[in-house]
């Protein structure tokens, strides 16, 4: 008995199922369009802190994911098996950004497109969504949301404070109000005008308030 004897269960067959050049054009090709899904991903990220892990993830899950696609391309059985190990994978890491989910999509969406040979089709489909991406996500707003945290000490300096703001932003709407004996805190979405923020020096200055904060506000608000 000779080593081919050994895996004679079309194990040496599999080996030859896939040429090498088809496997190194296709990591390559997954790795540029993985590289340029993380480019995207910083030139689109508007969140606090940015993650460079997140940016490599999205590279190695397209090349990942196109080397299993085209593994299970070439072997029905594999795939069956494939499938099954899958499924017992969970993962634990909370996606905060529904943009972030996207990114994760595009990168799998891509391997796989890769892998199934149709590369003018994931090509030219990374760049209209990268470029549509760049657009919208970094279009600036003219009513780019603040979120203002006042502290005052009675419900008239809650009124006079109110009216101030009301009549130096084109939009102000109350989040929540929180009141204990002594001090009301209030925080109020606002619209600026031309994103002047000189009305909040004075309104910090105003009899009977404590402070005057204003924040940017990205729509996630936790109340």
């Amino acid at each position: 008995m000779n080593f081919n004897d050994i895996f004679k269960s079309s194990f040496l067959e599999n080996i030859s199922a896939i040429s090498v050049l088809d496997m190194i054009l296709t990591l390559i090709l997954s790795f540029g369009i993985g590289l340029f899904i993380f480019l995207i991903y910083k030139k689109t990220y508007q969140g606090v802190m940015y993650s460079s892990s997140f940016g490599t993830t999205l590279i190695a899950l397209t090349m990942i994911t196109s080397a299993v696609i085209l593994a299970v391309t070439s072997n029905v059985v594999l795939s069956l098996g494939m499938v099954g190990a899958l499924s017992i994978v969970r993962f634990r890491t909370a996606i905060k950004d529904p943009l972030d989910i996207a990114f994760l999509f595009w990168s799998i969406g891509a391997g796989i497109i890769l892998a199934a040979g149709m590369i003018p089709l994931a090509v030219i489909s990374s760049v209209v969504i990268g470029l549509i991406l760049l657009f919208f996500v970094n279009r600036k707003s003219h009513t780019h949301p603040y979120m203002i945290v006042l502290n005052c000490d009675n419900h008239d300096v809650e009124l006079k404070a109110m009216d101030f703001m009301k009549n130096n932003v084109t939009r102000c709407t109350v989040k929540s109000k929180s009141a204990v004996k002594g001090a009301i805190e209030i925080n109020v979405e606002v619209r600026l005008k031309e994103d002047n923020t000189d009305f909040i020096n004075y309104l910090s200055t105003m009899q009977g308030v404590n402070s005057a904060v204003i924040v940017s506000y990205n729509g996630d608000y936790m109340g």
